[in-house]
């Protein structure tokens, strides 16, 4: 069995804390008080909050990069949407695995610690199958605060990749805390992407009314491979709404315009799912002992073997600090590292450099993709188990495989093979003598193959070439369309040309009015024609164009 560097050893870690259900409350101390109306001077608003030194008693003693791994607790519901057959279903179990990302939260009001540039953090979770989901995040810029992750459990046929730039705004007696991107997971297996964002953080009550936070907007989790589309609101508590009203969810579950099933109830305690058709109601998501009972054993790296941008160990006087209520101590620890990432800030300037994310790197889209990232389907014949060495999540084989391609062009297989086909035809028509064509950016997320019936055992290449054919298909009904609108504006432009011969012919009028200067026979206006004209032309030169790349 092949193995190319030693395994990370990790230790299962079992201590949660869990807030109380309902709204999420925070009771300052008199002298708290005080350091809060301090900032609240520094700040006015719609002013951005994300350069604002907030004091240590509001934070919570782990970084948000361990923050954002709060949503994989219960990854095995991912492991069920792979296995089951009905795409309806797949969505009501993503669905459900999203909803279970939220019922944890901190006791009192707390915000984890602003991660630093170049932190890192990673972990994994232990299914009962046996296999294991891992986490690898880092801390890619500072100026604007962009995290990155990736999560990958290539056995169980699922891996997510995400990045999210961190915003914050003050609004006087309310500040919202905004999580702008979009996770896109792949069902390996079935090649299917679904793309989903993050409600935002809502805190009221800073300077008058009880300190308190909810979750609030709109959010879709979209598959573009099966059509199936899921909108989910969280709604903020009303000024005069009760206990019912507190961190409540609504959404629909759509294919095109019409609703296949409607969701409804508590974020943090217990939501229902009605079929549209049927009108049956069933239990969707309850946030009890018995689902607690189902979290998954996360493991972390233990403190003596991490490395010392890892998060907990950069982090372990400050926390180490907060577990004692030594504020001052704590804030010492914490000014401590923010003047050195000062420092490193200034060095840069100085040289004219700036910093390169070890793990992560920008696509050609501007999306950060994970360095080492697989997506093959799972091979049982020759895949033995997923491990994770220095930060790269790699594959035991029992035989040597052939050579994986990381980063984005393996994130990308359609995109990439595209990108390779067009620039090979641009390449051989330049040596030809001709012109190149101007390439078209798709900007979308997430570019996939649509094939949902596509087995384990097949292999990428296999999956590359269904994919390209699939594009050039569509591609050649667009150039028929193509020609279909020419033929039409053809017709348009001859009856035109007629009209023009039986204005040459006909016989001068004595009488005409004004506004017939500007007509032509049989009342067609000058700017019709010449609209005509320049739309007939757009479409042959886009005709001879698009059959010039796939003649």
């Amino acid at each position: 069995m092949e193995q190319e560097c030693v395994e990370t050893t990790y230790v299962p870690f079992t201590e949660e804390e869990f807030g109380e259900q309902g709204e999420q409350v925070e009771e300052l101390a008199e002298e708290n008080k005080s350091l809060i109306w301090c900032i609240v001077k520094q700040v006015r608003p719609g002013m951005d909050l994300s350069k604002v030194v907030l004091p240590t008693f509001i934070l919570e003693p782990r970084s948000f990069l361990d923050k954002l791994s709060d949503s994989y607790y219960h990854a095995d519901l991912l492991s069920k949407a792979v296995q089951e057959d009905d795409a309806f279903t797949r969505m009501k179990l993503v669905v459900q695995w999203y909803l279970s990302s939220f019922y944890k939260k901190p006791k009192g009001l707390k915000k984890p610690y602003n991660p630093i540039l170049g932190e890192r953090f990673r972990c994994f979770w232990q299914h009962p199958s046996g296999s294991r989901t891992f986490y690898i995040a880092e801390q890619v810029s500072h100026h604007p605060p962009v995290s990155a992750f990736y999560v990958t459990n290539r056995e169980d046929g699922f891996s997510i990749t995400c990045s999210i730039l961190a915003k914050s705004k003050f609004y006087g007696n309310s500040t919202s805390a905004v999580l702008e991107g979009a996770a896109t997971m792949t069902l390996l297996p079935r090649g299917e992407c679904y793309t989903a964002t993050t409600p935002y953080a809502h805190c009221k009550g800073i300077l008058m009314g009880t300190l308190s936070m909810e979750l609030g907007g709109k959010i879709n989790i979209e598959c573009e491979n099966t059509g199936y589309r899921t909108e989910l609101e969280f709604k903020l508590k009303p000024f005069l709404g009760g206990a019912d009203a507190t961190n409540v969810v609504v959404g629909k579950i759509k294919m095109g315009k019409e609703t296949l099933a409607t969701i409804s109830g508590h974020w943090d305690k217990e939501c229902r799912i009605k079929d549209s058709k049927t009108g049956e109601e069933s239990l969707l998501f309850r946030a009890d002992a018995e689902m607690r009972s189902k979290r998954l054993t996360r493991h972390l790296v233990p403190l003596a073997s991490q490395e010392p941008f890892e998060s907990q160990l950069l982090w372990q006087q400050v926390s180490d600090a907060i577990a004692r209520e030594d504020q001052v101590a704590a804030t010492e620890e914490k000014t401590k590292l923010e003047e050195h990432q000062r420092a490193k800030a200034k060095e840069r300037a100085s040289t004219e450099s700036t910093h390169t994310p070890d793990l992560f790197e920008l696509d050609s889209y501007g999306q950060w993709m994970y360095k080492y990232a697989d997506l093959r389907p799972w091979d049982p014949r020759n895949d033995v188990r997923q491990y994770e060495c220095q930060f790269k999540v790699l594959t035991q084989t029992r035989h040597k495989s052939v050579p994986i391609v990381h980063g984005t062009d393996g994130i990308h297989p359609l995109r990439s093979s595209l990108e390779k086909l067009s620039r090979n035809q641009r390449q051989s028509h330049v040596m030809a003598g001709g012109s190149t064509a101007a390439k078209a950016k798709n900007k979308s997320l997430v570019l996939a193959p649509r094939d949902t019936n596509s087995d384990s055992s097949q292999s990428p290449q296999g999956v590359v070439k269904r994919s390209s054919s699939s594009a050039i298909k569509q591609l050649t009904l667009a150039v028929d369309q193509v020609n279909r609108v020419l033929e039409v504006h053809s017709r348009q432009l001859n009856e035109i040309s007629q009209r023009l011969e039986r204005m040459q012919y006909a016989p001068p009028h004595s009488h005409t009015s004004v506004h017939s200067h500007h007509m032509l026979g049989g009342g067609v206006s000058q700017s019709t024609v010449v609209k005509s004209v320049i739309y007939a032309l757009v479409g042959l030169v886009v005709s001879l164009i698009l059959r010039w790349l796939f003649k």
